[in-house]
Formats: C-alpha cells, sequence, structure tokens
C-alpha cells in the first residue's frame, strides 16, 4: 500500500488542503476519500482535522489550532468577553463568538459549527493584562459598560495596583483611540500619589 493509502496525521491537528500533497498528486481528492474514511474531519472549505477520540466521542479541534491554520501561521490573539470580565472591571458581557484580532482576514467564519468573528487590527506580539484593559475601552458598546463606568471601576484597580500604569499608559497610547487615551489618563491621575 502506498504512503496515500494510510498517511499518519497528528491528532487534534487542523490541516490545509494543500498539506495533504505530500500524500497525493490531488490533494482535494485524497481529502474527500479521508473524510468518507473517517480519518479527517472537514470543518470548512480547505481546512480538516484530525480527531482525537475520547470515550465520550471525537474531541474537536482547540480554538488555537483551528485559527493557526486558517490565518496559515499569522500571529493571532483572542480576546472579547472573556479576556474583558477577567480583568475585574464589572464587565460580564457574552459573546457567541470569539473575538480574533488579526493580520489577514476580517469577517464571521464558521469552522466546524463553531463561529469566530475575525478583525484586522493592530495588536501587541505578547499582549498584558492592561493591553485588555485598553482592548475593554475600545469595545465598551459590545461589552455593555459604559466608558464612565470603566473608567471608575479602573480607578479603583488602580488604587489597589492591579495594573502597571507605565505599560497601560504606553498601551493606551498605542493602541487607544483619543477618547481611550483621554479616559485612561484621567484615571490614573485621579490615583497619582
Amino acid at each position: 500500500m502506498t504512503a496515500a493509502a494510510h498517511p499518519a496525521f497528528e491528532l487534534g491537528r487542523v490541516y490545509r488542503t494543500r498539506e495533504l500533497a505530500q500524500w497525493s498528486a490531488n490533494p482535494p481528492r485524497l481529502a474527500r476519500r479521508l473524510v468518507r474514511d473517517g480519518q479527517l474531519l472537514k470543518l470548512a472549505h480547505g481546512l480538516f482535522a484530525a480527531p482525537r477520540r475520547s470515550r465520550f466521542g471525537e474531541v474537536p479541534p482547540t480554538d488555537d489550532a483551528l485559527l493557526r491554520a486558517f490565518l496559515d501561521g499569522g500571529p493571532f490573539v483572542l480576546t472579547g468577553p472573556e479576556r474583558w470580565n477577567a480583568l475585574g472591571l464589572g464587565t460580564t458581557a457574552v459573546f457567541a463568538a470569539p473575538l480574533v484580532y488579526n493580520t489577514k482576514r476580517s469577517g464571521r467564519f464558521t469552522f466546524g459549527g463553531r463561529q469566530f468573528l475575525l478583525r484586522r487590527v493592530a495588536f501587541p506580539d505578547v499582549p498584558s493584562p492592561e493591553w485588555f484593559v485598553v482592548d475593554l475601552f475600545e469595545n465598551a458598546e459590545q461589552a455593555a459598560a459604559s466608558p464612565e463606568e470603566l473608567r471608575n471601576a479602573l480607578e479603583a484597580a488602580l488604587r489597589e495596583d492591579r495594573f502597571d500604569r507605565a505599560r497601560l499608559t504606553s498601551m493606551s497610547m498605542r493602541f487607544g483611540s483619543r477618547r481611550t487615551q483621554a479616559l485612561v489618563s484621567k484615571a490614573i491621575e485621579a490615583t497619582a500619589r
């Protein structure tokens, strides 16, 4: 039997159709056969997962694995209510789809029944809690919070030294709108010692 008949897949990994070229001269046909045989799951056009199995059935690939394959290794950061609510600034928003900042695509995408909202915006290589604060201010309406309430909550958090003031200033200057910069600046000035 040829290597194309039984390719070895890394369980839980997401593959693009072109990655199947190492096993076949016709990757789309091989992908259809592997899906039919249950070796791969079709997630979207050109995206396939090698399913891991547990005693409860197939385990879907992680968000990271999905996005890494879809964005072809490009940088991205998952943000949104899950990260904003963890900041302790009083928000309790919930989104149906994770918010993903990246450098390649914008729009709402569905992979294997899971939705993602992608936006092409600037973000740091390694997001800090201070960056997520700025991101929350930028998305206050979506988080169902008023900017003034957020500023008051940020002042309380700064009084407790929960965020680095210098990094917060830097993040707001690099990634925030003028409104966000002004609100963050007011919160820092109000808590200056």
